[in-house]
């Protein structure tokens, strides 16, 4: 995958157009003033720089010129916003309107709209012959239990690693995600390794690994992370509160790695040519579920989602759908592998109407209604050991048998990793 360096002081602006480059076949590089964009350029020797900064011209042009005279960078494309039509200055073109539509079509005017050496998607579309996988790395709710009666099923805090059309996605960053950090950095040794973090939200358990996180804190890395507001003051302030003194001894300005914490503002957004889609869960505060769409298939993953609502009932006593849960069994309808907060049986549930969290019988009937192939319990109770897990999972597949489902269910385990390969299609 090639690169392009975004270099625009406003953040909302890069926010708009970092996917779609990316959804064009680009890695990309982010930086707000022109100190950071010639470090970046210089470091990772872009194909491309777009660059949009409050100076003049000239300046801007001087400044690329400069950053070309490096042997390395001789041949970097570079396309730079002006008021005026677009034209060629300095060896730069110029755009006079930062639009999606102006920009693909100044890389198309360098022979540059699609990152070079990518197939086109014309010609990826027929080959899907590309695997995803997936590896659990902590499949714990509400706070980490190690020890001897969890140590099957694992005792950590929701983390999962998908692997899909060249990207590293992280499902959340709980205690699980300090194994995970360590088992990347052991992999790509001196490589830089370039990740993408979805938060589904900001409840300690899916947040607490964080600061533990190893590829963190190298300066080679990319570290990209995601997630929707879900606090007073915003996700970057509430990553931060969390490694203030007196709670941690590093502070997160400290981590060396190239870190971009961004606010998702879209229900819907790329990573490279991963098409991601988002959905508010019934949750305390703001949570989020993300549906991946892969090469290898579909992936929803629910961690934490109440399905069952006792907001009103028919006049029998049957549970009335609720718009949200309608809106739930829409966005995980037809998916391949679907991860679900299952932290309560049936009986245990009836105690916590209203805790935000799964009952295992209605999400195993609401996976069955929406088509899922493939169900995995997850956010394990933390009261629940591996006898407990194991009883749950027998229960839930003789209540799909009962519904007349095929759909096969597993329990989350720690450590398991699984591969979603399609059969290729006919030609």
């Amino acid at each position: 995958m090639k690169t392009l360096l975004l270099i625009d002081e406003n953040e909302a602006s890069r926010r708009r157009l970092l996917p779609v480059f990316e959804a064009s076949g680009w890695r990309v590089l982010e930086a707000a003033d022109e100190k950071t964009g010639w470090d970046l350029a210089r470091e990772c020797q872009p194909e491309v720089i777009v660059v949009d900064l409050p100076v003049k011209l000239p300046d801007v042009t001087y400044w690329l010129r400069a950053l070309r005279s490096e042997a390395p960078l001789r041949n970097v494309k570079c396309v730079v916003r002006s008021l005026g039509s677009t034209a060629v200055a300095g060896d730069a073109l110029l755009v006079p309107e930062w639009t999606e539509a102006h920009l693909l079509a100044a890389l198309e005017s360098l022979g540059a709209d699609h990152a070079p050496g990518a197939a086109p998607a014309s010609e990826t579309a027929g080959n899907q012959q590309i695997a995803t996988t997936f590896k659990f790395w902590g499949v714990r709710g509400s706070i980490p239990t190690p020890g001897a009666d969890t140590v099957f099923f694992g005792g950590n805090t929701s983390c999962v690693e998908v692997r899909a059309g060249g990207e590293i996605i992280i499902l959340d960053a709980g205690s699980g995600i300090r194994p995970l950090g360590l088992a990347l950095a052991a992999e790509f040794g001196p490589a830089p390794i370039r990740i993408n973090l979805l938060i589904s939200h900001t409840h300690w358990d899916h947040i607490q690994g964080f600061p533990f996180f190893l590829p963190a804190y190298d300066s080679k890395n990319e570290l990209r992370v995601l997630g929707f507001e879900g606090a007073r003051d915003g996700l970057r302030a509430t990553l931060v509160g969390q490694m203030e003194s007196p709670y941690f001894p590093v502070a997160l300005h400290q981590m060396p790695s190239r870190l971009v914490i961004g606010e998702l503002k879209d229900m819907r957004f790329s990573m490279g040519p991963i098409q991601a889609q988002a959905c508010f869960t019934n949750h305390p505060g703001v949570c989020a579920g993300y549906r991946l769409v892969t090469p290898g298939g579909v992936l929803v993953y629910m961690p934490d989602n109440e399905t069952f609502l006792r907001d009103g009932r028919r006049a029998n006593g049957s549970p009335v759908p609720s718009p949200l849960e309608r809106n739930i069994c829409a966005f995980i309808r037809d998916a391949d592998v679907l991860i679900a907060d299952t932290q309560y049986t049936a009986a245990e549930y009836d105690r916590h109407v209203g805790w935000g969290h799964g009952c295992l019988d209605e999400v195993v009937r609401l996976a069955v209604g929406a088509n899922v192939k493939r169900l995995f319990l997850f956010h394990h109770d933390p009261s629940h050991d591996d006898r407990f897990v194991a009883g749950m999972l027998a229960h839930a597949r003789e209540l799909a048998s009962g519904l007349g489902s095929a759909m096969r269910i597993d329990a989350a385990r720690e450590g398991e990793q699984f591969e979603m390969a399609p059969v290729a299609a006919a030609c």
